[in-house]
This record gives structure tokens, sequence and C-alpha cells, in this order.
């Protein structure tokens, strides 16, 4: 296709070969019927059934498709990273593979994005067929987590269905398990008209979910990583020289005391090495410089990067 298509639809998949096929029919049937012109990405994030080859031969038919293919899995973040890469549509939408997101929604994504003036827009499966013990329960309490740290008031961070302005993707990097974030990712890069609509969400037809229950565990931790890096990740000596001046200052005082303590008031008394004290004293003080180190190298590399990103943006604005 020469020119740019009206939407691409980024799909990341494992060992789903049953369920592709007819996710694809359903897609055509429903962006056609809207008249809208579109291109879709799979993406197979290291599958072992055969949905690489049905994939292969139906980009070989259809023009509109285009497929990835990781040599082994590296996860749902760096699938949806390679076809951001690739996409070239106005509007760029995700959506899983299982059947579970319903491609009826994608016009109504569209028109959000190039009508309603929104950089981003998150599906809300308000109505779930999951459990409620291992799914539904943890998914209420990670959202809540994740509005409460990020200030973005979203019901479902976590929901496959999301429509963005191409430039929201090709900015913003997902890595690791950040695939849950991105609306957290487009906020810090300065995208701040993030909506949310309600989607249909369909029981799964085939297989069964690829995420075990360690996916609470990465999405904690990748969740305080982004309160850090929203917080202190522009100037990290405030949390790392604060902590370190203190424990320097702390440790320091300790030991003022123990020699004030051993000259004046106790001369005939232990030696203040053979003071457990002083060992406390002593691992505050190397702890809070390395501390301060810690911030001292972090600004200097904010600072560097910084400078680059001025540099490029000063090239591309050259005329």
């Amino acid at each position: 296709m020469a020119t740019q298509p009206n939407l691409s639809v980024v799909i990341p998949f494992l060992d789903e070969e049953e369920s592709i096929p007819e996710l694809y029919k359903w897609i055509v049937q429903v962006l056609e019927e809207a008249s809208l012109s579109f291109e879709v990405i799979f993406i197979d994030d290291g599958s072992t059934d055969q949905g690489w080859d049905w994939v292969k031969e139906t980009a070989a038919k259809d023009s509109r498709v285009l497929g990835i293919r990781f040599l082994r899995n590296y996860g749902k973040s760096q699938a949806l990273h390679a076809g951001f890469l690739k996409c070239r549509g106005e509007v760029v939408c995700t959506m899983d593979a299982d059947l579970q997101d319903s491609p009826e929604e994608l016009q109504d994504l569209y028109q959000l994005i190039t009508q309603g003036g929104y950089d981003m827009i998150s599906g809300w499966k308000k109505k779930r067929y999951d459990s409620v013990l291992l799914k539904n329960l943890p998914s209420k309490i990670f959202n809540w987590a994740a509005r409460m740290v990020s200030g973005i008031k979203l019901h479902d961070f976590n929901c496959g269905l999301k429509a963005y302005r191409q430039d929201v993707v090709k900015t913003i990097e997902v890595y690791g398990e950040m695939h849950r974030y991105i609306p957290v990712l487009a906020k810090q890069a300065g995208f701040k008209r993030i909506g949310e609509k309600v989607v249909k969400h369909q029981a799964r037809k085939f297989g069964q979910s690829k995420f075990g229950p360690d996916r609470f565990v990465k999405g904690f931790l990748d969740l305080v990583t982004l309160w850090f890096l929203n917080r202190f990740g522009r100037r990290p000596m405030y949390f790392f020289g604060l902590i370190g001046s203190i424990m320097l200052l702390l440790g320091f005082s300790f030991s003022i005391y123990l020699g004030i303590d051993k000259l004046i008031f106790n001369p005939q008394g232990r030696l203040i090495a053979q003071r457990p004290q002083f060992y406390i004293a002593l691992t505050t003080m190397i702890l809070g410089s390395q501390f301060f180190l810690a911030g001292f190298l972090g600004e200097i590399i904010v600072r560097n990067r910084k400078h680059t990103l001025r540099y490029k943006i000063k090239e591309a604005t050259r005329e």
C-alpha cells in the first residue's frame, strides 16, 4: 500500500493458530463495512504451533497483512514494540489474538481518536468472563494501585484493546512487562489526552491464557519502577542524595558522640573500635556515601541525556 492507511491493527500472538484466522476475517469484515483503509500486523512471539505458516500464506494473498516473527518468546511488550515500529496507520489499535477483544469496537475507537481529539483511548472490560478469584479480583486491586500511583483515572490499564494516534506509539518505548502501563508511559511522554471506552469482553473460545500468577509480581515491580521514574527520574539526587545525606549525618554524628564519650566521660573504658556502635556508625556512613554517589552519577546521566536530546531536536528542526 503506497498511501497511509486509516488504521493499523497490531496483534501479538503466541500459539493461537485456531483463533487468528477467525480474528482476521472478522477484522476485514468490520473495517471494509466501515470503509476504512487498514493494515493488520501479526507479531508471532515465538509460537510453536502452525500460526506463523498461516500468517505467511495470508500475507502473500493480502497486501494489507504484515507478519513479524520472533525466533523465541520475548514477551508481549517486545511484540507490541516491534509492531509499533512497523505500523503506518493514522490511528494504531492493539488487540489480543484470543478473540476476547471484539473487532466491532475498532471503528468507534478510530473515531474517538480522529474526531474526539484524544491521544489515546484505553478499553474497559466492564463486564468480564474471567475467573473472579484468579483474574477479576486481582485485576481490580492492580488497577486501583495503578490509578493511585499514576494519577490516570482508568478502570482497566491492562486491557489489550487500545487505540493511539500514530505519534504516540512512535514516541514511547514499550519494554520488559510495561505493556500493562502504556497509558502511564504515554502520559510521561507528554500525551495527556487519555480517554476510556467500555468495550465488549468475550469468553475465550480456544486454548487457555498464556499469563500465569507471576504476572502480578512483575506488574507490582513494574509499577514501583514507573512510580520512581515519574517522581525522581529527572532528578535522582532528590531521592538518593537525600537518603545518603541523612545516613551520612547520622553516622558522622554518632561517631562524634562515641569520640566525646571516650575522651571525656569514659577515658578508661573500651576502645572505640571495640564498641559495636562504632561499626553501626561506620556502616551508616559507608552506605550514605554510596547513596549520595548513586544520586550524583544519576544526575550526570540525566544531564548528558538531556544534552543529547536537545542536540537531536536542533538537528531535526534545522532547515
